[in-house]
């Protein structure tokens, strides 16, 4: 055997380089996206852990940037009156920090519901993940529903103060293209239809998507849209739609007819 500290210079950087990827890239589990969603892997890197689709170069989260899942969701809480006692719809419960967020921006009165698709993202956020994020899942306020968000939000007529979906990497069917309905003209007449009076839909995104936006208007939403930084103040931005639904009573819902 060849010790390392015989080799030259560049092949000991080389071997060390190796050594660490082998060591901080853990694969912990995988997971199948339900309807033919491709997969998921679940990495342990270091303290950090990360989400990836199979297929996709990057990650499609990790635990050391989501200040931009954060300011999803206590911006869109401060803009509605009663955020201590809000009823909040989030889709996708991802590595549980949106939740956590939600949990800390509302009071003991609230009720905060999650729908994820994935079974096993559930079973991630129950162990070192939820860890990571602070056990959202504990609390007693949170409940999360194995369930696709948009047949909650079909079935959920003014039911909702706040409904945050941070499901993909932007208004576009990532992991499961079926979430394409969700960001059709129906689905957001529908999101529409499940929000209470003056409530509003906040939407995550990597980046901007002009179409997107028009799409919120057209719903008849009243749309704000801001870039926050994924970790501090610096370095990459992502994309937040705030759109507010009007005044008026129960609206009928564009999917029952």
């Amino acid at each position: 055997m060849i010790s390392i500290r015989h080799l030259a210079p560049h092949l000991v950087q080389a071997s060390a380089t190796l050594i660490m990827k082998m060591r901080i890239n853990k694969l912990l589990d995988t997971a199948q996206v339900p309807n033919n969603g491709g997969a998921l892997r679940f990495h342990q890197r270091g303290e950090e852990f990360a989400i990836e689709v199979v297929g996709i170069q990057g990650d499609l989260m990790s635990s050391a940037l989501h200040d931009s899942e954060d300011a999803l969701a206590e911006l869109s809480l401060s803009k509605v009156k009663n955020s201590k006692e809000a009823t909040v719809l989030i889709g996708g419960l991802g590595m549980g920090f949106t939740l956590a967020a939600a949990l800390k921006h509302t009071g003991p009165n609230a009720k905060i519901v999650v729908a994820e698709l994935v079974p096993e993202v559930v079973e991630w956020n129950k162990g070192p993940l939820g860890d990571r994020a602070g056990n959202p899942m504990n609390d007693p306020r949170s409940e999360v529903k194995v369930v696709d968000v948009l047949e909650l939000i079909r079935t959920s007529n003014g039911m909702y103060d706040v409904i945050m979906l941070d499901t993909d990497n932007g208004p576009v069917g990532l992991t499961q293209k079926s979430n394409n309905r969700l960001y059709s003209h129906r689905g957001l007449r529908s999101a529409y239809a499940a929000l209470k009076p003056n409530g509003i839909l906040a939407v995550w995104s990597t980046d901007p998507d002009a179409p997107f936006t028009k799409r919120l208007g057209m719903a008849g939403f009243r749309v704000e849209e801001l870039k926050v930084y994924a970790k501090g103040n610096k370095g990459t931005k992502h994309n937040l739609w705030f759109a507010k639904r009007g005044s008026e009573g129960v609206v009928a819902d564009p999917s029952r007819k």
